[in-house]
């Protein structure tokens, strides 16, 4: 079997600029980007794709692999892997927001952990809200579903110069501020009936200066606190349920689907 130089370098770059797109998803995605899934894994999922998908992938660009608008459909490739994933980190980072401001109203902000997603201590709240976060988005499919949009993207965004434009970037900007936004609303109930809780400790305590607020006020706090998250669990996983789906419509309409 004969093959010429033009021919590997056609089917190389049928299946480098696939495997750059899918790969980037995956480094910045929830759960396959944590440090607990090895680089390996990672990768052995980013070639199986991209030899699924090299066949399906619409006509590539006239363009050289090893030129200046090569290095553009790189980059570009690059990107709209990276976007993707950042975009459902961000819900999940709106989660932690939420956990650390109840952490911090409840008394519990100095005990943290190590969070699996990103590698940074977080308070116990919060990863108890990640882990729960994490359960849901694997028990809808949300991983299947993102890299099935992004299999679809190579045919409604399609290989060339073009891809990530000035206004897609700035979307996904002024998106970025719902995780502010979702985290207030995620943790505003708990942290609203603890504050209403310390004004009465604090009343308490004009009434009676011999009362020990620390003594008596911590340990109450502490415990209204869980019996709080535990009463407004199923609204904040469905909240999250919802920044979730608002997620994958900005993929949506950023992969042009």
């Amino acid at each position: 079997m004969n093959f010429t130089e033009a021919q590997i370098l056609e089917q190389s770059v049928a299946f480098l600029w696939p495997l750059l797109r899918i790969s980037a998803m995956f480094v910045a995605v929830p759960v396959f980007s944590i440090q607990a899934v090895p680089a390996r894994v990672r990768l052995i999922l980013s070639v199986a794709l991209a030899l699924v998908v090299m066949p399906l992938v619409p006509p590539l660009p006239a363009v050289e692999m090893f030129s200046a608008d090569g290095l553009v459909v790189a980059v570009q490739q690059i990107a709209i892997g990276l976007l993707t994933g950042f975009i459902v980190q961000l819900v999940f980072a709106t989660v932690v927001f939420a956990g650390q401001g109840i952490a911090l109203s409840m008394g519990l902000g100095f005990a943290s952990m190590v969070d699996p997603q990103n590698g940074q201590q977080v308070p116990v709240v919060a990863q108890f809200y990640v882990i729960c976060s994490m359960l849901i988005f694997l028990s809808l499919d949300g991983h299947l579903l993102l890299i099935k949009m992004l299999l679809d993207s190579f045919t409604s965004l399609p290989i060339g110069l073009e891809g990530i434009t000035r206004t897609d970037l700035w979307t996904i900007l002024a998106w970025s501020t719902r995780m502010f936004a979702g985290g207030l609303l995620l943790s505003m109930p708990v942290m609203i009936s603890l504050l209403l809780i310390n004004v009465s400790f604090g009343v308490a305590t004009r009434a009676a200066p011999q009362l020990n607020i620390f003594s008596v006020g911590f340990p109450v706090t502490l415990m209204l606190g869980i019996l709080l998250m535990w009463q407004t669990l199923p609204d904040v996983l469905d909240q999250f349920t919802g920044i979730l789906t608002g997620a994958y419509d900005l993929i949506s309409r950023l992969l042009r689907l």
